[in-house]
């Protein structure tokens, strides 16, 4: 099993000297079909566009073979490598995102669950401390140890979408139909 800690490591420094922050490391599946996730964003947008996922990626697989061309192994076997902008409904990864992003829908799956529910949904109230605060549907403000959540992330709204910054949409007019999308409109 790969050490998500090591390789984020290796991983922030290229991203930073992109000028990118790192928003997460994720390694998923198994055997041969294990994908290594990179979110990261630019902090003047919010997001990636894709030439500069290609220049994250070409950093991160050098930095990647390099330390493994010196002995040690970061991802045991052959995976498939991922980078990405964290889209609109985001995790939220790092202590500052849950400030960053008070004010809008999130679901938090916890860690341990005690007596309470294991995932809450409602408005993100924001974090002070070490201590996460969201209004859930159903039980009203909770607030949760950061080091108990598990996974977080935003939800999809309207008024997430209207607070997002305009994705980048240079090359959209390039897009073309075809013949089986434009049968499928008439």
């Amino acid at each position: 099993m790969a050490d998500i800690a090591r390789l984020t490591q290796v991983i922030e420094p290229e991203a930073a000297a992109l000028g990118f922050a790192l928003v997460r490391v994720k390694l998923t599946g198994s055997g041969d079909e294990r994908t290594l996730q990179i979110m990261a964003e630019d902090p003047a947008t919010g997001q990636l566009v894709v030439e500069q996922c290609m220049a994250l990626s070409r950093r991160v697989s050098a930095a990647i073979d390099a330390v493994e061309d010196g002995g040690e192994e970061l991802i045991e076997g052959a995976y498939h490598l991922e980078v990405s902008s964290p889209g609109i409904d985001r995790p939220l990864t790092r202590a500052h995102d849950f400030a960053d992003w008070a004010g809008h829908d999130a679901k938090i799956a916890l860690v341990d669950v005690g007596k309470g529910r294991r995932e809450l949904r409602g408005e993100l109230i924001g974090i002070e401390g070490e201590t996460v605060a969201i209004e859930d549907r159903k039980a009203g403000r909770i607030e949760i140890a950061l080091d108990n959540i598990h996974a977080a992330k935003l939800v999809l709204t309207d008024k997430l979408i209207a607070a997002t910054r305009p994705l980048d949409t240079s090359g959209a007019e390039e897009i073309e139909e075809t013949l089986e999308e434009e049968e499928a409109h008439d």
